[in-house]
């Protein structure tokens, strides 16, 4: 079972100019959440961003409006399964025929985080099976 954890830029002990950092960083970079962070990424390598924090100052709506960009349009890429999000669904693939509303609303919890998506509950069972449960099933099974 390979359980993947996500490191902030904040752990990194010694000399951020090494070698031994940069190699860290590219190892440990974060996904990109969404169009926000894709945005963030070209300003800060073209020097918009340190610009626009000279002219405007640091409080200058940028994180707000990344974070906006991100919830209007998240990434494609699934989030990595906490400990306990793997383990509800060990606990399921292969036995699920019919689900409650209790598991529906516990697996969109799991399906709306990993995908960055705004599912809500729906009263058919076998659509909820087909498309929310199907996606879930293929990333858990990323981690076997």
């Amino acid at each position: 079972m390979r359980i993947l954890k996500t490191k902030t830029m904040t752990e990194f002990k010694g000399d951020k100019r090494s070698k031994a950092y940069k190699e860290w960083k590219k190892n440990h970079a974060q996904a990109s959440k969404g169009l926000g962070d894709q945005v963030e990424k070209f300003t800060e390598a073209t020097g918009i961003k340190k610009f626009v924090k000279f002219v405007a100052g640091d409080d200058c709506g940028c994180s707000e409006r990344k974070d906006k960009l991100n919830n209007l349009f998240p990434s494609n890429n699934p989030n990595c399964l906490t400990e306990n999000e793997y383990n509800y669904l060990a606990d399921r693939v292969g036995k699920l025929n019919k689900v409650t509303s209790e598991e529906q609303r516990a697996l969109l919890n799991i399906y709306n985080r990993v995908f960055n998506d705004r599912k809500e509950l729906t009263g058919c069972s076998s659509c909820f099976l087909n498309g929310v449960w199907k996606k879930l099933e293929r990333v858990y099974k990323e981690y076997i």
